[in-house]
């Protein structure tokens, strides 16, 4: 496509959205494309990728933690744009179901068994008996479709269309807390920086920034005085530049029924603009339905700490070497000494034709491979639950290096790969503490750490014609991939999500 083929119209829409004709025509260039598969070496396990550490190395690295804090600016970064349709599919399509038939049901039984036992249930008696019913009575009756939708609709609490981040996820004695509150609580237990603040950042679309703002309001209030914390809390959206065209099975722009360009937003590789604007030292990122209750609470912590320990711990030594690197006269035993440290602790792989180079042609290449953003990503047991996982990966130039992958990044049609990928032993968790700052105390550019071409194009409808949508590369996949990259295990019991309102009922989510 070229710029020619646009309109006037088109381009003050194309304007509008934030974005320009260049980066709209790349945009279609990727569909032209399609996406290549990554290419699988062999997944990360412990001794290969993933680190495990011992007990007493655990103690280490948070005491690390708790001494450092008093010189960092901490922020907790939680993506929690998200509205809870998809966590109450099944209560959704039990409403379809023939009235007559809704009480017989298995999953309708299960439901109504189960009811009692969320934390939103109080809420829910209460909006019930504000219209003249009660849940009591509800269940007595067999009125399954009526709680439903007391749940679901916004003539009740509205969960079906709320974000998660303000459902009810615990019930505890006096006061029961949504996701949101429970991220606050969380914070305040290891993000307390060297100011005594504790810093948060919510993602949220822009429909729910005026309620999300008065629950944050209200949780700052409520948590703040019993943490002993000082909340100071940011929102976002994704912003509109993020966006992306989309375009029909022919790969020509797509439009609606007024002839008007279609954006779609971008993934959540969208959200790489949100946390290059932050302005921290060390940022700790988890999604906003990955919390437990405060009684399985410490364990989360203390790994929480572990993480950040170990970034201090590899970043002190980053910082020290680059300045070496960047002195006018780097010491001879230098460049060997780092390259065995490279190869060795953060498992580097340099170029093949690294060793023929001349001395500052060496001093260059592991400049440009030690300054550069780094993460430490909490790994679990992979026990089933669908994501991503960790692996070596090989680039288009040879290159090896640690990646968090995603199914739709495997060729499927490759039996090896598909091997491979199922062979993975560990789970992304979406887990991670990243540092952001340069060894000159300097903001990277995130973007020039992102893989511009890890984007995923699916299959999509509007008003029942398809269309191909594109997503930015994910926030912890193709925008990370070429940050310096450590994989950590970290228990089961500190990954606790929340995708389905079933899960709920797990052991980690009730009072115990």
């Amino acid at each position: 496509m070229a710029v020619t083929d646009l309109g006037p119209e088109d381009i003050r829409q194309i304007e509008k959205e934030g974005l320009n004709t260049d980066r709209v025509e790349g945009q279609i260039e990727k569909f032209l494309r399609g996406t290549t598969p990554v290419s699988l070496v062999r997944p990360c396990i412990p001794g290969d990728g993933v680190l495990t550490l011992t007990d007493a190395v655990i103690e280490e690295q948070i005491d690390r933690y708790d001494a450092s804090r008093e010189r960092l600016k901490v922020m907790k970064f939680v993506p929690a744009s998200g509205a809870a349709t998809r966590m109450f599919r099944e209560w959704f399509s039990l409403l379809d179901a023939d009235p007559a038939d809704m009480g017989r049901g298995g999953a309708s039984r299960v439901f109504m068994e189960n009811i009692q036992r969320y934390a939103f249930s109080t809420d829910l008696d209460a909006s019930m008996k504000r219209r003249g019913s009660s849940l009591e009575a509800c269940l007595g009756e067999g009125r399954t479709g009526d709680i439903i939708r007391a749940v679901l609709m916004p003539a009740g609490l509205n969960y079906g269309y709320l974000p998660k981040a303000l459902l009810a996820f615990h019930r505890y004695d006096k006061r029961n807390r949504t996701a949101l509150e429970e991220h606050f609580v969380e914070a305040a237990g290891y993000g307390k920086s060297g100011d005594g603040v504790c810093r948060i950042h919510f993602t949220v679309s822009e429909e729910f920034l005026p309620p999300v703002r008065r629950h944050i309001e209200q949780a700052a209030d409520a948590f703040g005085t019993p943490y002993g914390a000082t909340f100071e809390v940011g929102l976002s959206v994704q912003k509109p530049s993020t966006n992306t065209l989309a375009v029909d099975m022919d790969n020509r722009p797509f439009r609606d029924d007024r002839g008007r360009l279609v954006f779609r937003p971008g993934g959540h590789g969208a959200l790489l603009d949100n946390l290059n604007d932050l302005d921290a030292d060390l940022v700790f990122i988890k999604n906003i339905d990955n919390v437990c209750h405060a009684r399985l609470l410490g364990e989360t912590i203390r790994y929480k700490k572990v993480l950040a320990g170990y970034l201090l711990q590899v970043r002190e030594t980053v910082f020290r070497y680059l300045e070496i690197l960047s002195s006018n006269d780097v010491p001879e035993r230098a460049v060997p000494e780092i390259e065995d440290w490279c190869r060795r602790s953060l498992q580097v792989h340099l170029p093949s034709d690294y060793p023929a180079l001349p001395g500052p042609r060496k001093v260059s290449v592991l400049i440009d491979t030690l300054n550069r953003p780094i993460r430490v990503c909490g790994m679990v047991k992979n026990t089933g639950e669908p994501g991503g996982g960790p692996f070596w990966v090989e680039d288009d130039t040879g290159g090896v290096s640690r990646q968090i992958i995603e199914a739709f990044q495997v060729d499927g049609g490759n039996e090896e790969q598909v091997r491979l990928w199922r062979s993975s032993t560990h789970f992304n968790p979406v887990d991670l503490v990243c540092s952001l700052r340069d060894f000159r105390g300097g903001k990277f550019d995130l973007h020039r750490y992102a893989d511009q071409d890890a984007v995923c194009i699916s299959v999509k409808s509007e008003k029942g014609r398809s269309l191909k949508a594109l997503e930015l590369p994910g926030l912890w996949n193709g925008s990370m991939s070429r940050w310096i990259t450590l994989f950590l295990e970290v228990p089961i019991v500190t990954f606790n999500p929340v995708k389905t309102v079933e899960d709920l009922l797990r052991v980690e989510h009730l009072p115990g």
